[in-house]
Order: structure tokens, then C-alpha cells, then sequence
């Protein structure tokens, strides 16, 4: 066999291994959806969701020049607790049970307002990753003809995905209501927007100068902010 054809074995056989790993998580957390109750089924249904509009960026946007990327420790940690948090806990446990000791009980409006909740979330990131077009990468890269947007959500506020994953943090423990399946993610996200934010902001900063600072002025950080 080809060297090539052997390195392409080597790295789609764990790319496949995942893909049969999470379709079986998926099967056995629809299964068990008495046992998590409903709201573990709407986690489900928006994180299959989410997923379906963050992939074809993804994709689409490996093909970006990218001529700054800071890749640190810091950056490294904060991504995987945030893979960790969102993803792979949350699927195992309702997959399996595996962390039922650490589960809590919450009422049924609280799950109500989790699943209600669900609705800007996926309005604001579909709209973040739409208007950010080729400019959007998970990481913190700068891509050779990276342009500043402040048009469409962005014209009012600068981190609406941010804006959008603080509230899928927030009521993942109203719908996943376990300690370490569903309210981990919590800290975890916390710790990205205190630590990350002024990194990427300060990135933006090096590459548009003035035009970012006279951004800043027109658009908050999370929310709006009020007209003068």
C-alpha cells in the first residue's frame, strides 16, 4: 500500500471511530430519555441544531490563509474544557447514567424556561456565523484578508456569539439537571469570556487600530449599548 494511502487510513479510521461513537451516544440518549427527562431531549435537539449551522463554516473556512493565530496554553485549555463541558459530558451521561450521583431535581418551569430559552440562542448564532461569513474561526486566527464586520447583529454588538453561548450555558443545567453533565459548563464558559475576550479583543485591536476602537464606542460588548 502506498505511504499516502496509508497516512489517509491512519487519519480518517479515528475521524470514523468518532463519528460511530457519537451516533451511538445519540441513539442511547434518545433511548433513555424517560430516565433524563424531556428537557434532555430539546438539549439534544438544539445541540444537533447547533451543529448544523456551525458545520458548513467550518468547512467552508478551512480553506482561510491564516496569518495570525495565537494558540496558547491558555487558548488550548479553554477550548477543551469548553468541548468537554458542552459536548462530551452532557452525551455521556444521558447516554449512560454514568454521573446519575451528581444529579438534582429542578421544577417543571424551570426546564420550561430552559427549552424556551433555546430560541435566541439558535437565532443568535445562526445570525453571528451568517454575518460573519468567512471571517468566523473557532480559534484565534486572523485570516490574510480578514475583514471588520459591524453590519447585520454585529452593528450593535460585538460578541453576540458570545452573547448566544452565555445563554445555552446558562440553561444547560435547567435542562441537563445534573452537577457535572449540566451545570459545568457554567464555570467553564465563564472562564473563557473573562480570559479569552480581551485576547481576542486586543488581537482586533493590532489588526483594525482605529477602526476597532471607534467600534467599540457604537457597540457593547454583549448586549446594545444605549443610543446617545
Amino acid at each position: 500500500m502506498p505511504a499516502h494511502s496509508r497516512r489517509s487510513m491512519m487519519t480518517s479510521l479515528p475521524a470514523l471511530a468518532t463519528m460511530v461513537l457519537g451516533v451511538a451516544l445519540l441513539v442511547l440518549t434518545i433511548l433513555r430519555w424517560r430516565e433524563n427527562g424531556w428537557g434532555a431531549l430539546v438539549w439534544l435537539a438544539v445541540f444537533l441544531a447547533m451543529c448544523a449551522i456551525r458545520t458548513p463554516h467550518s468547512l467552508r473556512n478551512r480553506a482561510n490563509t491564516v496569518v495570525e493565530a495565537r494558540k496558547g496554553a491558555t487558548e488550548i485549555a479553554l477550548l477543551a474544557a469548553m468541548f468537554m463541558t458542552m459536548m462530551v459530558l452532557p452525551l455521556l451521561h444521558l447516554a449512560t447514567g454514568v454521573f446519575a450521583f451528581a444529579a438534582y431535581a429542578l421544577p417543571d418551569w424551570a426546564v420550561w424556561l430552559g427549552a424556551l430559552a433555546q430560541i435566541p440562542f439558535l437565532w443568535l448564532f445562526w445570525r453571528s456565523h451568517t454575518d460573519l461569513g468567512r471571517n468566523w474561526s473557532p480559534g484565534l486566527e486572523v485570516r490574510s484578508d480578514h475583514e471588520l464586520v459591524t453590519n447585520g447583529i454585529y452593528a450593535r454588538i460585538r460578541h453576540p456569539m458570545y452573547a448566544a453561548i452565555w445563554i445555552s450555558a446558562l440553561v444547560q443545567p435547567l435542562l441537563i439537571q445534573n452537577w457535572i453533565a449540566g451545570f459545568l459548563v457554567v464555570p467553564a464558559f465563564a472562564a473563557m469570556w473573562f480570559l479569552r475576550v480581551p485576547n481576542e479583543e486586543a488581537m482586533m485591536r493590532a489588526r483594525f487600530g482605529e477602526a476597532w476602537d471607534s467600534y467599540c464606542t457604537r457597540a457593547g460588548r454583549l448586549l446594545p449599548k444605549q443610543a446617545s
